[in-house]
């Protein structure tokens, strides 16, 4: 079995974790697609071209920059076990409260930018992008006073140390898809749709379905401010969403609960909730002022 993945350290590091769930496979490095710099869905082409070439027969992605609807002849077939969806502060404080005043805060998320700036206007939020290791160097060099990156990236990559506290999700709700791998392969591959079965995980197979859900009903797209995230019990799934717009001057959040048999729906419920409340018109503005 060949695995295709992006080459950058977290893109090996959840690429080697599926690999060693199957028991062994080989792990096939591709280029990303070329893109705008944001653009989340190159890091997805890249692999998908080298499924639909035969280069491979899954392939790995970071289920946030999943797009809603996937390549022609392609099929997700596997979500493993989810790591930690939260997002992490790395920086000098225990909360956000003790985030001194006027401090720069680097990220690249919009939603990130959305929900810090809900919570404390005061911030200076800065865009800054590259891979975790660039990030933390911009960190210690005294470029940037915090940060807000994924539990899950620095977990994966062993960084988990660096993390000063996790947001709930009271306080930032995560990105849709967070802390979860999506595998992908091409249709009607038995093989390998049999392979990435056998090592799914049930709930965050739920979680991931009720996120995905709640975005497509929302039209939200990978550059907007949204956070969606749920969390599946026994008995009971519950999925949470806020959608605002960046300076956090506007936004709206919810939640709703219900039968963990109906993920789909479920998330569909929250979207038509949140667009009720005027999600769809702040969404608008926002992708109108891009």
């Amino acid at each position: 079995m060949r695995l295709a993945t992006r080459g950058s350290a977290l893109a090996l590091a959840q690429a080697d974790l599926v690999a060693a769930a199957l028991g062994g496979a080989e792990v096939v490095t591709v280029r990303s697609a070329d893109g705008e710099t944001g653009d989340k869905a190159r890091f997805v082409r890249g692999v998908e071209r080298a499924l639909l070439e035969g280069d491979a027969e899954l392939g790995v992605h970071s289920a946030k920059d999943l797009p809603g609807e996937l390549a022609e002849g392609l099929e997700l077939v596997g979500v493993p076990g989810r790591e930690d969806p939260s997002d992490a502060f790395v920086g000098e404080a225990a909360s956000l409260a003790e985030v001194r005043e006027g401090a720069r805060i680097g990220t690249s998320s919009l939603r990130r930018r959305s929900q810090l700036l809900a919570a404390r206007p005061d911030l200076d939020v800065v865009e800054l992008h590259g891979n975790v290791d660039t990030r933390l160097a911009r960190l210690a060099d005294g470029g940037m006073d915090g940060l807000v990156l994924a539990t899950a990236g620095l977990s994966r990559l062993g960084r988990r140390s660096a993390i000063s506290f996790r947001f709930g999700a009271e306080d930032m709700v995560p990105a849709p898809g967070q802390g979860c791998l999506a595998l992908e392969s091409r249709a009607g591959d038995a093989a390998a749709a049999g392979a990435a079965g056998r090592i799914s995980d049930r709930g965050a197979l739920i979680e991931l379905t009720a996120e995905r859900a709640a975005v497509s009903a929302l039209g939200a797209s990978c550059n907007t401010p949204v956070g969606i995230c749920a969390t599946a019990g026994i008995d009971e799934l519950a999925v949470t969403g806020f959608a605002g717009l960046p300076d956090g001057g506007e936004w709206v959040r919810d939640q709703v609960s219900g039968d963990p048999e109906q993920p789909a729906a479920l998330g569909e419920a929250l979207a038509e909730r949140m667009l009720a409340a005027g999600a769809r018109e702040i969404l608008d503005r926002t992708e109108a002022a891009a």
